[in-house]
């Protein structure tokens, strides 16, 4: 029984089993905090409860203000984490999962950490001040100039990044399809005809399930098990004489019984000198599409998130001033009420106003991000922070609980030989787009913006530092541990079915089907009668893709790259087999999962966006506020919309013009660079301070990033971004590159600074200081 808990063999190959992963990783990160935080708390910030933090000594009531250690860890853990620690390290199992779980672990507890740790005790000691403001102490004006605008250009990056990752898993969207490509229509179904175009020059068809696609003369056909749509040009089915194929029932059109159709087909067949066969076999002309219906369900039960923060916000600040409990219960059974009410929107009359199209769902975004940056903190950032930050940390514990309950086996390989050099999620070598991928669960830059913003002003007593800077993100890391084992536990034909874009798949599918020969779906070993182990084989992971979009409540799943989707379907399988192993069981549960799992998703991304996009305004409004003083102050209205407007304009076109391919890497880079700035600050500090023998805990896990990032980033601007220019897509091409070299170069400028830095203390030209 222990060796089938811990591992089983299937054709040869070693299939490890969850369970023992994430109590392994547990052990490690509990080890990390127990022992290196204790040695950066005691020795290397030397934190000292007799010092006065800025929150008590500069209390104002507002920015300043004394918390509660695990009140303030609910907020910075919420603010922290974003959509990184769940996205990357799905993205990332394309290389297989052993990579990125290495660097989850060995990141965090050397490097991430450490940099949220020492950047908040360093903010705290500068008196809660930002990172630009600890690098014009450390280094000088000019320094802290060039460190702002890096930053400034990084957070929009990021949020670009972010965004992205929720308009494609809520926003419908139409792939082209290739020329020629040739769909088999099983014998006895039939095409139903959906809707036709405004302009009436095209129309949509759903075909059924069980289809068999050939994407190009000489590829193997492919079975699609799932029904799908495909819009054609109008006059279609009349020129490729196919309307026997149409399903006329409940429209004008005369309704043929089987045995007439089967009568009509034959005859058509022997005009046609053709079989019947060949009839149901389709050729598709140029200019037509697959369309991916939006998620109406999803996008609902998003949207009512917005209305309870506010409501909740009311109810803490006017209504009931102080009834915290009161507020938390009610918003917390509003969002699991939207989440189990989104499930009647399919098919109503209101899922035209939730069922968006990318754009509409990007336009969406950006009109939130902008209102949430604007409207006072209480009113929604607050409340949503608070009511995301129980939902993160109780999901989080109930998925950790669900995976050693339902022990799956984590069917992707370990190292996936056939996409080292790169494949359809993430394009370029395991070195070092590995790093580059899975980034946020690691090391994040992005976090050290927390680390001295919001977070360094309520610290009640320097103690608390070490908790809520390296545990928070031991937390975070952990997400990224659950979301790869999430995404790992799946089988890989399902996992590249939703992670490849439609578009791609005929340039993928001989790779694709190299893995499934090599690895396929693991057969339940024999001992799956244990009921320890049967959780774990028994489940969903077994079925195909149709299978799954009909359990998740008509889903669709083909083609939703961005790790989301992914994520969710891995989610919802591991609670469903957890539950079952319970004797909660039942196929309607696996729809909820999903979308409550989506819900989690966006959660997670909302929270960083609106308090993202909040930064880049107060930055925007710093820098203008040189050129014209009004604008320095974040409560003049005018300043606030106008920085607020620029910043929300910016991630949206990036994310109008990118796709994942192109943002998930650039931001990647750009947020570990930061990550390289902030640790290269830290240095400084410690340096300029007189801890300089300590520089090491800092300084190598800063190396290590920029030898990742660099070359990262060269290959981007070198080879990733000349395509797009190649390919036609020359404004978002030469835009991606040019934001990334002058963020590559920003960063270089700080660190060279940074260098001279240490170089003149270490050679005693310059005096180290007492804090």
């Amino acid at each position: 029984m222990l060796a089938v808990t811990l591992y089983h063999v299937e054709n040869g190959r070693t299939v490890l089993h969850a369970m023992p992963v994430m109590l392994g990783v547990l052990v490690i990160l509990a080890l990390a905090y127990r022992y290196y935080s204790a040695f950066l708390a005691a020795k290397v910030a030397a934190l000292d409860d007799s010092r006065i933090t800025p929150a008590v000594r500069l209390n104002d009531g507002q920015n300043y203000h004394p918390t509660n250690r695990w009140v303030l860890f609910g907020h910075h853990f919420a603010a922290i984490s974003g959509a990184g620690p769940l996205i990357g390290p799905v993205l990332a199992i394309q290389y297989g999962y052993m990579p990125g779980l290495i660097w989850l672990v060995v990141g965090v507890c050397l490097a991430g950490a450490v940099q949220d740790m020492l950047v908040l005790a360093a903010s705290v000691r500068r008196d809660g001040k930002s990172l630009a403001e600890i690098a014009r102490h450390e280094l000088g004006k000019p320094a802290a100039v060039v460190a702002s605008l890096a930053i400034l250009f990084i957070v929009v990056i990021a949020l670009a990044g972010l965004g992205f990752v929720v308009v494609k898993a809520l926003g419908g969207e139409e792939a082209k399809l290739p020329a020629g490509m040739t769909i088999a229509v099983p014998e006895g179904m039939l095409l139903r005809r959906v809707a036709g175009a405004d302009d009436g020059k095209a129309e949509i068809y759903e075909l059924p399930a069980g289809c068999s696609v050939q994407y190009s003369a000489g590829q193997d056909a492919i079975r699609r098990s799932e029904p799908f749509r495909v819009k054609v040009p109008s006059g279609f089915v009349s020129d490729a004489g196919i309307s026997q194929l149409i399903d006329t029932r409940n429209t004008d059109v005369k309704f043929f019984s089987p045995e007439d159709r089967q009568r009509l087909m034959k005859s058509e067949a022997e005009k046609k000198g053709v079989t019947v066969a060949d009839l149901h076999r389709l050729t598709l002309p140029p200019g037509c599409t697959q369309v991916v219906p939006g998620s109406s369900w999803g996008t609902f039960t998003i949207a009512c998130t917005i209305p309870i923060a506010l409501l909740v916000g009311l109810w803490m600040y006017r209504i009931r001033p102080g009834r915290v409990v009161e507020a938390s219960l009610m918003g917390g059974f509003l969002v699991l009420a939207a989440t189990v009410g989104g499930a009647e929107i399919p098919g109503s009359k209101l899922e035209p106003f939730f069922s968006l199209t990318r754009e509409q769902t990007l336009l969406a975004l950006c009109v939130y991000g902008f209102i949430a940056a604007v409207l006072p903190v209480w009113l929604l950032l607050g409340p949503r922070d608070y009511l995301s930050s129980f939902l993160k940390i109780g999901t989080v514990g109930l998925l950790i609980a669900s995976v050693i309950v339902a022990n799956p086996p984590l069917q992707a390989p370990e190292l996936n030989e056939t996409f080292i050099n790169g494949g359809p999620t993430f394009g370029g070598n395991i070195f070092p787009f590995v790093f580059i991928c899975v980034m946020c669960g690691a090391v994040s830059g992005f976090h050290s913006l927390v680390s001295s913003g919001t977070t360094p002003k309520m610290i009640e007593k320097e103690s608390h530092v070490r908790g809520i800077g390296y545990g928070a993100m031991l937390i975070e890391s952990l997400v990224g541990v659950t979301a790869l084992i999430a995404a790992a536990s799946l089988p890989p034909d399902l996992y590249y079915d939703i992670n490849i874009a439609i578009g791609d798949a005929p340039k993928w599918q001989e790779k694709v089907n190299e893995i499934n020969a090599k690895y396929g779906v693991p057969k339940p070993p024999a001992e799956a009668n244990d009921p320890l182990h049967a959780a774990g084989v028994g489940g969903l992971t077994h079925l195909d893709l149709g299978k799954v979009e009909e359990k998740v409540g008509g889903e669709s799943l083909r083609g939703r790259t961005g790790g989301a989707v992914t994520l969710a379907v891995g989610m919802s399988v591991i609670f469903e087999d957890a539950f079952r192993w319970l004797g909660v069981t039942g196929d309607w549960l696996l729809k909820y999962w999903y979308h409550f799992a989506i819900m989690f998703e966006a959660l997670f991304i909302l929270t960083t966006i609106d308090a993202g996009t909040r930064i880049g305004r107060f930055l925007l409004q710093e820098t203008l506020g040189r050129v014209y003083a009004p604008f320095g102050r974040p409560d003049w209205l005018p300043g606030s919309i106008l920085a607020s407007g620029v910043i929300t304009s910016g991630w949206g076109f990036l994310i109008s013009t990118g796709s994942i391919d192109t943002i998930w890497p650039m931001f990647g880079v750009a947020n570990q660079l930061l990550a390289v700035l902030a640790l290269a600050l830290v240095t400084t500090w410690l340096v300029n301070t007189g801890r300089g023998r300590y520089a090491w805990v800092t300084l190598l896990p800063m190396l290590f990033v920029v030898s990742t990032t660099m070359t990262a980033g060269t290959q981007l601007v070198t080879v990733r971004f000349p395509k797009m220019i190649a390919d036609g897509r020359a404004t978002a091409g030469y835009l991606n590159m040019g934001l990334t070299l002058f963020v590559m170069c920003t960063v270089c400028a700080v660190v060279l600074w940074c260098a001279a830095r240490w170089v003149g203390v270490a050679a005693g030209m310059l005096a180290t200081r007492k804090e």
